[in-house]
């Protein structure tokens, strides 16, 4: 039977080359000289942001923002949490989330169910497999997927006939 799996990766090594560009960035922008601002990426999926001011910390999201769009990283993956104060200086901790959450993975079966297709979607830890007699109805599914609104970006992959 032909099956594929819906899943939510980030490719990690595109991640660290996104905030090495952002870093090389900061050195080369005429707004951050003489500021100590920097972007550092702990683990895999986590990054902090230090600057001087927190309106800085905007400006070096939405420089984050243009260096993973620009590698081919869907943005709806990051969580951007609160700044705070760390002495002089203002942090904020930027999160990239992978694999699909009991939530997400719920709300997704719910919407190919809804569809009223001749599939079968099936829970699997962080992700979620389809399986259908037919390959044009799994089609229909990631066209309809792809159309939906989902909070993370969805990937199909192992696509079997």
């Amino acid at each position: 039977m032909p099956s594929f799996d819906i899943v939510s990766e980030v490719d990690l090594h595109e991640l660290s080359n996104s905030v090495d560009q952002s870093n090389r960035e900061l050195t080369t922008r005429y707004d951050f000289r003489g500021v100590d601002a920097s972007f550092e990426q702990s683990g895999d999926t986590q990054i902090v942001m230090t600057s001087d001011a927190d309106f800085q910390l905007v400006q070096m999201l939405e420089m984050l923002k243009t260096k993973m769009v620009k590698r081919g990283i869907d943005v709806k993956c990051l969580e951007v949490k609160d700044h705070y104060g760390s002495g002089k200086q203002v942090k904020q901790e930027v999160t990239v989330r992978q694999g699909l959450d009991k939530e997400q993975a719920k709300k997704i079966v719910k919407m190919i169910k809804d569809a009223k297709l001749k599939v079968q979607p099936a829970i699997q830890g962080e992700q979620v497999r389809v399986t259908g007699k037919k390959r044009d109805d799994l089609q229909q599914v990631i066209a309809m997927l792809r159309e939906a609104d989902t909070d993370m970006p969805l990937q199909y992959n192992n696509f079997r006939d």
